[in-house]
């Protein structure tokens, strides 16, 4: 089977400053959310849009981001956690941001630039919607560079199948409650696991930048781009989610769906709605 690079976090050390790769993969995210957006402003592709009107927007989405990311974390994923360890809470550096967490902070920060430059919510979501993908894109290589969120165990036999040394403790943890997996980690050393941080990197990323970017070229309803990218994202999401491993401080929830699933639903369904109505004419 593919065994993970194990590459090292830090890409560059410069005495006592190290520069992760992980934060390069933020920076990235930034750089071609702001590229993607002066050249749609620059083209016209919706009118109004100057390419300065990039530079304040970039200033919020990353306020969005960040602290929206990490709430996000500390409330859907581990509030008794953080509830007994407060001051753990801005400790950023440990790890543990939440796309959704970051997902709300990005649209309170959409709706703060809408009313300070005299837009619509919807209309800022529009503009937005197309140029957001590559930087989830960039955010699931840093997860595989970091060799976290992991997949499931899936076949030995499958061409996929990738084993990540990282996963140690999770792999040992299941071959205790399996025998045929047990003999798996005695011949391997690992388990074999779906390379979901590539999954994600795909669907997430590179095929809803592709779908949002070939939409968005004409004209379209106020709302209806804002829509689609919460339709994709909530899709594709879901579906990777099958073959990503559950945090296991929480495991699979109601219905056997994993946290990421059950945050996603709401998505498609609330981007449905402003679909539909965006194709009738009801949203200005």
């Amino acid at each position: 089977m593919l065994v993970h690079p194990q590459f090292d976090p830090i890409a560059v050390s410069l005495g006592p400053l190290a520069v992760r790769w992980y934060g390069l993969m933020y920076l990235v995210a930034f750089m071609l959310f702001v590229t993607l957006g002066k050249w749609r402003a620059k083209h016209g592709l919706i009118k109004g849009w100057v390419e300065k009107d990039l530079d304040d927007l970039l200033f919020w989405g990353v306020l969005g981001v960040v602290l929206g990311g990490r709430l996000g974390y500390v409330l859907f994923y581990k509030p008794a956690y953080y509830l007994g360890h407060p001051a753990e809470i801005l400790a950023v550096w440990q790890g543990g941001m939440s796309f959704h967490g970051g997902f709300l902070g990005v649209l309170v920060a959409l709706w703060f630039f809408g009313r300070k430059t005299g837009r619509s919510f919807l209309q800022v979501g529009d503009f937005v919607a197309p140029l957001v993908p590559l930087g989830l894109a960039a955010g699931r290589m840093g997860n595989f560079i970091n060799g976290e969120l992991w997949g499931r165990i899936t076949s030995p036999d499958a061409w996929w199948a990738m084993m990540f040394p990282q996963a140690a403790n999770e792999d040992r943890a299941a071959a205790l409650l399996d025998p045929a997996l047990m003999a798996q980690l005695a011949q391997y050393g690992g388990l074999p696991r779906h390379a979901s941080q590539l999954y994600q990197f795909a669907l997430e990323g590179v095929c809803l930048f592709v779908i949002l970017w070939l939409v968005s070229r004409k004209a379209r309803p106020v709302g209806f781009m804002g829509a689609s990218f919460l339709i994709g994202y909530g899709t594709f999401r879901f579906i990777a989610e099958f073959a990503r491993q559950p945090d296991d401080f929480l495991g699979l929830l109601a219905g056997q769906l994993s946290m990421g699933q059950w945050l996603s639903l709401p998505m498609i369904l609330i981007g449905a709605a402003i679909m539909a109505l965006s194709l009738k004419g009801k949203l200005r």
